[in-house]
């Protein structure tokens, strides 16, 4: 009888475990933002303001003019490795200059995060990448292991998709990021899926994409998250 019941125990634990943790056990989810249910906040800087809505589907996320806001939501689960990760965003037109970016991107630490970061981007950047009035500057980013980071414009005003892929190659990622559904960037990792990452959108006013601190507020939209375990 003793051993029926720990049996029973050991397959109670097992279902537990699989319904906790959807990326390790093979359970693709999307998320369409009619609420932030499987959500949590993550945002710095903001002494308790909630920069962010829920308004007519979407996940309406901003920055105010003048401020270092850095609003943030992460997925509440944070156990997800390899499959395709992918946030559809309405890029708006960006303040010029404007130091402001629209963030979907993997994070576990500071050496453990793969970004998308759209803004309007430097002076410097807009002239190396022949950018036009209606470009604006993602750039696909690992910061660590090794660290790379690639500029490329898009147009503003417009939706975008934005994707990484991560595969199990012997042992270590081997990560894909792409936008519109076309191949952007590949880069092998230097760490493997014993790296688990929680999933996040953010818009922040950050130094390093533009020339000035924000002259205006700027926002983003956030459609739906979708993570595939392809």
């Amino acid at each position: 009888m003793t051993n029926m019941i720990l049996a029973l125990i050991g397959l109670l634990s097992f279902g537990s475990s699989d319904s906790t943790s959807p990326s390790v056990h093979g359970q693709s989810q999307r998320w369409e933002f009619n609420n932030l249910a499987g959500w949590t906040d993550a945002s710095q800087n903001m002494n308790g303001t909630i920069n962010y809505v829920i308004q007519n589907d979407t996940l309406r996320m901003y920055t105010r003019r003048g401020t270092w806001d850095r609003p943030k939501v992460k997925t509440v689960d944070s156990n997800y490795t390899s499959g395709t990760y992918t946030w559809r965003v309405y890029v708006p037109e960006m303040g010029k200059g404007d130091r402001s970016s629209i963030g979907a991107f993997l994070y576990q630490d500071d050496t453990h995060e793969l970004d998308f970061e759209t803004g309007y981007g430097t002076k410097k950047i807009r002239e190396e990448l022949g950018a036009v009035k209606d470009d604006i500057v993602v750039y696909m980013t690992s910061q660590a292991y090794p660290f790379q980071s690639i500029p490329q414009k898009i147009k503003r005003e417009q939706w975008h998709t934005f994707s990484i892929r991560l595969e199990d190659n012997q042992g270590k990622y081997l990560a894909s990021w792409y936008i519109d559904g076309r191949p952007a960037v590949q880069l092998p990792l230097g760490f493997g899926p014993e790296t688990h990452f929680a999933i996040f959108c953010s818009v922040e006013n950050l130094k390093f994409i533009g020339d000035h601190i924000a002259k205006q507020d700027n926002y983003a939209l956030f459609d739906y998250v979708e993570y595939k375990n392809d």
